[in-house]
């Protein structure tokens, strides 16, 4: 432990609380875990991340195998302990040569953690989104997969801590088919319970190619919205959020040139944004 103390830098230890399968038996599991942290001085905030470390060996001689995941909710009880929760989907990789499948290290790791296994944690590390200081801005949201995860912290924040919130909310995410919808589901829906708020809206977008890319599940969730995001995107007070992974940033991109009319004026406009820091990407590799 003190060797990867020295590597890695403080950590922690939480202790799993719970797991649930939150994706239905014919599709690719997703769970929700939860873990308590018993130290006062472990401290999360919205949207931040943690590094869950694999103990090894591992292939090529590796002693501890890391992996950063969002925090999906926090809270802290009334002994001072913290519990975060993850949203993490079991994953393999594909060896591009072979066709062979190899389990993914970190989310078959947690996937399999049973209530009372002791996970080890670096951070928590900050998170590029940044809540807006004025509640009458407008918050825009966009993201595919598990990339969602930080924007349920958002949500949460805004109607469960704050009480509300006067700008516009909108939530756009995309999943391939519904292995994805880490809140539609026949076992969670979370956010069920702000459809009510007057300010909140979501849309998604569902893509069932087998072979979709995040950037196709984006363009399923935006596409067919793109004059709305567009004309909130010019509005002086919307923050935007883009949270996935791989291309999804270039796909936007594209999405709103053509919404935009120009390639000129789309890139002026989201240049303008990340001038003013009312624009912040999470991509993940």
């Amino acid at each position: 432990m003190q060797e990867r103390i020295n590597e890695l830098g403080p950590v922690s230890e939480a202790i799993v609380t719970d797991s649930v399968r939150i994706s239905r038996v014919d599709l690719a599991e997703v769970r929700r875990i939860r873990m308590r942290v018993e130290d006062p001085s472990f401290r999360v905030g919205v949207g931040q991340s943690v590094g869950v470390v694999v103990p090894g060996p591992h292939p090529f001689g590796n002693r501890y195998h890391m992996r950063r995941y969002s925090i999906a909710g926090e809270s802290v009880d009334s002994r001072g302990d913290t519990e975060i929760e993850l949203l993490v989907r079991r994953c393999f990789d594909i060896d591009e040569i072979s066709g062979e499948s190899y389990p993914g290290i970190a989310s078959n790791y947690l996937c399999d953690a049973g209530p009372g296994q002791a996970i080890t944690l670096t951070g928590p590390y900050r998170s590029p989104f940044r809540m807006p200081r004025n509640e009458t801005a407008n918050i825009l949201m966009i993201g595919t997969g598990t990339g969602v995860a930080p924007f349920r912290s958002f949500i949460q924040e805004i109607y469960r801590q704050r009480g509300g919130w006067s700008g516009q909310v909108r939530l756009y995410y995309g999943a391939r088919s519904g292995m994805d919808l880490l809140y539609r589901n026949d076992e969670e829906d979370d956010l069920a319970l702000y459809y009510d708020e007057p300010s909140f809206q979501a849309f998604r977008g569902v893509i069932s190619k087998p072979l979709a890319s995040e950037a196709d599940t984006l363009a399923a969730a935006t596409e067919s919205h793109a004059a709305s995001i567009w004309k909130l995107i010019q509005s002086p007070d919307t923050y935007v959020y883009l949270a996935g992974l791989g291309k999804i940033a270039e796909r936007f991109d594209e999405i709103m040139r053509f919404a935009a009319g120009s390639d000129e004026l789309w890139v002026m406009t989201r240049d303008r944004l990340k001038v003013a820091g009312r624009w912040s990407e999470l991509i993940y590799s």
